[in-house]
């Protein structure tokens, strides 16, 4: 498994990228997923990319952004051109995004036709450029459950379009994580682990309260102490080849818990020490 650290974590932090930098190689991590809107506010110090993260011994695993599929064409593509070179200059073939802004039971068959034509425009000029799409499983989008995002896959049809795998969100829609990715495997191509202490709480990852610097963090624990089951999704994964994975760490103390999280993940992961 290739293992990232998020810069979305440390989004209320004064760390630079080059602290983070540091941090990753330091705790044994092997990329480092960026936001969109740090790669686009890094773009006017352009010795910032692929080399100089390589110089880390880390690659970009993801540039994660949320392109404006509800806008005008001409805006959505502006947006779309400048994210395909921001990640090209940071070495990444993968840039995740969502789909829509409300559940898929509350969007009429219209509207998700007209996302999943938007959808096929951005995956043609993303496969001209040799770059991947990425949705992200997520509640109050058309991927909030295994059958509509099994469906998005299929109206969408290009082989260009994958999936960010969200192992809460997942667990959140009411299946087994482990089911649905045996499922969906085929099309994934990343994992977001994060945890929460109970069903109850899964209102703290809300977007109105995990970005607000004064938003509740209470429920978010670390991966193994809460109530999705990461002993038992990383079981199911650890034999297959090339997973890659970040943590999506919005709670406290993030270098702390970000590298006793990566310890943990290892020893899960491969529990039998080879001497």
């Amino acid at each position: 498994m290739k293992l990232s650290i998020c810069t979305i974590s440390f989004r209320h932090h004064l760390y630079s990228i080059d602290q983070l930098a540091h941090f990753a190689k330091k705790q044994g991590f092997q990329g480092i997923e960026l936001w969109g809107i740090h790669a686009k506010n890094l773009a006017d110090e352009p010795r910032y990319g692929a080399d100089w993260l390589n110089s880390y011994s880390l690659e970009t695993s993801m540039l994660s952004d949320y392109l404006p599929l509800e806008a005008p064409v001409s805006k959505m593509m502006a947006e779309t051109e400048r994210l395909s070179s921001l990640a090209e200059h940071w070495g990444t073939n993968k840039i995740r995004t969502f789909v829509g802004k409300n559940g898929s039971a509350d969007t009429s068959i219209e509207e998700r036709k007209e996302l999943i034509s938007r959808l096929k425009i951005l995956c043609d000029y993303f496969e001209s450029k040799g770059q991947y799409l990425l949705v992200e499983t997520h509640p109050n989008t058309l991927a909030d459950n295994l059958s509509s995002t099994i469906q998005l896959l299929e109206e969408t049809n290009r082989q260009n379009l994958r999936l960010n795998f969200d192992v809460l969100h997942v667990w959140e829609s009411g299946i087994n994580p482990i089911v649905a990715m045996e499922q969906l495997r085929p099309s994934i191509s990343h994992y977001h682990f994060k945890n929460i202490a109970s069903r109850a709480q899964l209102d703290v990852f809300s977007p109105s309260n995990v970005y607000a610097a004064a938003g509740s963090r209470e429920g978010m624990v670390p991966l193994f102490e809460g109530a999705v089951d990461y002993n038992e999704f990383l079981t199911a994964i650890h034999s297959i080849d090339g997973v890659e994975a970040s943590l999506e760490w919005f709670g406290l103390n993030v270098k702390t818990v970000l590298a006793e999280e990566a310890d943990k993940v290892k020893k899960a992961m491969w529990p039998v020490n080879i001497v």
